[in-house]
């Protein structure tokens, strides 16, 4: 099977995500009357470059691991226009599944808790992203390693869903037709997914197509007014505490806490916020109680 040879997209599109940002802030100040946080997008931007950087040493990581799944696969899927085609739907299938794990599991929420972390949501915010996640979370696309689809497609997919992940990171887009919205990922189903309010919790967690979280239960949209960041803010533009903090918050609790060996475990694969004693609240509690009040 002849590979053809594919630029890193994310590298060749770094001009692109520069230029957006400025045309943003001109917006923002000029349009939308709002100052813009410089040192809260810095920190993005420095979130970004590092992920940039460590992704020259896990992306190889990733293709000797998936070039070694690759060679039990269980069909040989062609470089072909309709493999494109499936390999889109299938990836984002797969992306869907890790996105809501990460939510759902503190272990994979402790690499995604950065792209979360910031107080505001703009084009900057896109481009805050993990130090640590790309270094174990390419296990949800090994199926498609074992399915057939050659470990390169898969990495130009991931990348193109990164791509595509960029432009809905933004407030100056508002709703866009309905059949666009019914389909595919938008600015304001993205909002909901990076929103604190008790329903916007755990909820869109779409990559291209929204139709994953139709199908799955996970799908809320945008009504009232979002407000971005975490339930518990970590208050810092340090690119360091931003990538680590939640990692050592993490082993704090799970070997410093007096509880039996199992319990400590659980600190690393319960969803975020629980607590071995019960005292933790989790999203699925902060939205359980919005729904009461609402009922009221």
């Amino acid at each position: 099977m002849q590979i053809p040879e594919i630029p890193n997209l994310i590298h060749f599109a770094i001009p692109f995500f520069i230029i957006t940002v400025i045309i943003e802030v001109i917006l923002t100040v000029k349009i939308r009357l709002e100052e813009y946080e410089f040192k809260d997008a810095a920190t993005s931007i420095a979130m970004g470059l590092g992920n940039v950087f460590l992704g020259l040493i896990s992306k190889s990581l990733v293709l000797t691991v998936f070039l070694f799944f690759y060679q039990y696969r269980l069909f040989t899927i062609p470089f072909a226009w309709w493999s494109w085609i499936l390999v889109l739907f299938a990836e984002d299938f797969c992306y869907y599944w890790f996105h809501r794990t990460s939510h759902e599991n503190r272990l994979f929420w402790a690499s995604h808790v950065v792209h979360h972390s910031s107080q505001k949501y703009n084009l900057s915010t896109a481009l805050r992203q993990t130090w640590s996640g790309s270094f174990y979370s390419f296990i949800f696309w090994i199926p498609l390693i074992l399915l057939g689809f050659h470990p390169i497609m898969v990495l130009v997919q991931i990348s193109i869903s990164l791509l595509y992940q960029y432009w809905i990171h933004t407030e100056l887009i508002e709703k866009l037709p309905k059949w666009f919205e019914a389909i595919f990922n938008t600015p304001s189903h993205h909002r909901v997914h990076h929103a604190t309010n008790p329903q916007y919790l755990d909820r869109n967690h779409a990559g291209i197509f929204i139709i994953w979280d139709r199908m799955f239960g996970t799908f809320e949209p945008e009504i009232e007014k979002p407000v971005y960041g975490l339930v518990k803010n970590i208050h810092t533009y340090n690119p360091v505490k931003v990538a680590f903090k939640e990692w050592i918050q993490m082993f704090k609790d799970a070997f410093t806490s007096k509880t039996t060996f199992v319990n400590r475990l659980k600190y690393l694969v319960k969803p975020p916020g629980w607590k071995h004693d019960g005292t933790g609240i989790l999203s699925t509690d902060l939205r359980k109680e919005w729904e009461q009040k609402k009922g009221k």
